[in-house]
């Protein structure tokens, strides 16, 4: 993959399927979570919270509404629905130099949709 994980993230997005997922993270890969105060570290964790997340966040009514750009980065606004309430999040992604995301950040409002999406999302995570 070149230097731009933009491109395998909307793949994944799109495909929604493990090895699609797995091309773009990089083993040492760190997600912050909306809803979990600590980072969680490594491609597996990682995967396993953004599989949750596309379960949870990824339904008909998702689509990204903005992109900005910057080296090695950047910033994708979206929205959704869960649970009848409009959900506005951006993730935030950095990638090196061969393409993989090396940190992926989601960040959510407003507080009711957040704590719709967290209940959801432990509920995928246990599954």
């Amino acid at each position: 993959m070149s230097g731009d994980a933009l491109a395998g993230w909307h793949a994944y997005v799109a495909a929604r399927t493990p090895a699609a997922l797995d091309a773009v993270l990089a083993d040492e890969v760190v997600f912050h979570s909306p809803a979990v105060h600590t980072p969680q570290k490594g491609k597996a964790l990682t995967a396993k919270y953004l599989t949750a997340a596309m379960q949870v966040l990824g339904g008909e009514d998702f689509r990204y509404t903005g992109e900005w750009r910057a080296e090695g980065s950047a910033v994708l606004e979206f929205r959704t629905r869960v649970d009848g309430l409009e959900v506005h999040g951006i993730d935030m992604i950095t990638w090196d130099g061969t393409g993989r995301i090396t940190e992926f950040t989601v960040m959510l409002r407003p507080l009711k949709a957040l704590n719709a999406v967290v209940a959801r999302m432990a509920a995928a995570l246990t599954a």
